[in-house]
């Protein structure tokens, strides 16, 4: 039970070093396209709960809630910079949806286990 705890604090100290140096990496590089900082920041808690899982470590339900909505959200950045569409993607409107859906998911899996 140790090493599970130990190894989670390991793959979690690593998730926290990994999202600094992104960090710094978009707030040295600001020409990097808007919506890269999220979509890194995604990649990297679900990452971390990939690599929980396949450690044998049970995934946290919230960092990969946060992951997808950050994937999400900047996944929506990135298209309404690229795209150059006429109107405002209603990014924050499409954000309450998505945790919606995952909070009625979970819910619903939940029971049919």
């Amino acid at each position: 039970m140790e090493n599970i705890r130990t190894l989670n604090r390991n793959l979690e100290a690593m998730a926290w070093g990994a999202l600094f140096i992104w960090w710094g990496i978009t707030e040295l590089f600001p020409f990097l396209p808007h919506g890269t900082g999220a979509i890194g920041i995604g990649l990297i808690l679900l990452g971390l709960n990939v690599a929980r899982s396949l450690s044998g470590v049970r995934p946290s339900g919230f960092s990969i809630t946060l992951g997808i909505l950050a994937l999400v959200w900047g996944g929506l950045e990135l298209a309404g910079s690229l795209l150059a569409l006429p109107f405002q993607i209603p990014v924050f409107a499409i954000l309450l949806i998505v945790l919606g859906a995952i909070m009625l998911a979970r819910e619903l899996l939940s029971h049919n286990a």
